[in-house]
């Protein structure tokens, strides 16, 4: 864990009396088996069992992710034509791979084709939010999870579009990219090709009411996962979320991402489809994050 800290007590977490505690339990026990099954107190349970540090003081980032639901089919046609895919053979002992530009240029990919989506941005940001549920023209929802990335740099193509001046720095959204490239359609495969990184998928067997699986393996909590940086915050770890956008709560450390980077960079799991895709693009500001520290190892 960091350095970059400052030590405080259960009192100088603004809303800390107001948070459900239940709520944040119940996230934590999921990526903490050897809890107890139940107890009666949670909200004493964690002051118990921790102590409050404050990670980066003033500096903490805050983005948001969610899980993009969307229509798609098993077989490509006119209308479903830009698919996701498996990893290669033998991924794991070849990386770094090929680039985003290489593997699309050269179709490497044939073969692995998972499901067909209707547009390439469609297929791109379902690559930067990691999950996906789909609703197919077939009939019934695949889900799929994130199952390898190609070892390549993550480069935003949201920041690629303010470089070229296509979109102003306030302006720039999920929303305005996709009307940018609805505009621009023969530009599209040149601006995703700025970001080499390119994420592999797996089918997920899972309950419809749960979140996809994190990066512990395990079911994500909308409103109470949080992505970070694992160099900075371990995974599992509880972590008061103070930023602006969100009511102040506890979350739990439970996921990664290639853009998440650094001490105080956080990415709050939003939810399932178009309400949560609207939060999560209306998150990009500053705040405290603050972890819990296990005063001892737990029981």
């Amino acid at each position: 864990m960091t350095r970059c800290m400052r030590a405080l007590g259960f009192a100088d977490l603004p809303g800390w009396d107001a948070d459900d505690h239940a709520a944040a339990w119940a996230a934590f026990s999921v990526t903490c088996p050897h809890c107890p099954d139940a107890i009666s107190d949670p909200r004493a349970w964690f002051e118990a069992h921790f102590t409050p540090d404050e990670i980066a003081p003033g500096a903490a980032h805050y983005t948001g992710y969610y899980e993009p639901e969307l229509l798609g089919a098993m077989t490509p046609s006119p209308r479903y034509s830009h698919p996701l895919y498996a990893p290669p053979p033998r991924l794991a002992a070849q990386l770094p791979w090929h680039d985003r530009a290489r593997i699309m240029a050269d179709n490497l990919l044939a073969g692995h084709e998972l499901v067909w989506l209707q547009s390439a941005i469609e297929a791109f940001l379902v690559q930067v939010q990691g999950s996906v549920r789909v609703r197919l023209a077939e009939g019934g929802i695949l889900r799929l999870g994130f199952a390898a990335g190609n070892g390549q740099p993550y480069r935003s193509i949201g920041a690629e579009l303010v470089n070229r001046g296509a979109i102003s720095a306030a302006e720039i959204s999920s929303n305005a990219i996709c009307a940018w490239c609805a505009a621009n359609p023969a530009q599209v495969q040149d601006l995703l090709n700025h970001n080499p990184s390119f994420v592999f998928f797996h089918p997920l067997d899972l309950p419809e009411d749960t979140g996809p699986l994190g990066a512990m393996g395990a079911p994500v909590t909308a409103q109470r996962s949080l992505a970070v940086d694992p160099a900075y915050v371990p995974l599992g770890i509880p972590v008061w979320v103070d930023c602006p956008g969100i009511a102040p709560r506890l979350m739990v450390a439970q996921d990664t991402g290639s853009a998440i980077k650094g001490a105080g960079r956080g990415d709050i799991f939003c939810g399932t489809g178009d309400v949560a895709r609207a939060q999560a693009n209306g998150l990009n500001t500053t705040g405290r994050m603050i972890v819990l520290r296990p005063r001892k190892a737990l029981p």
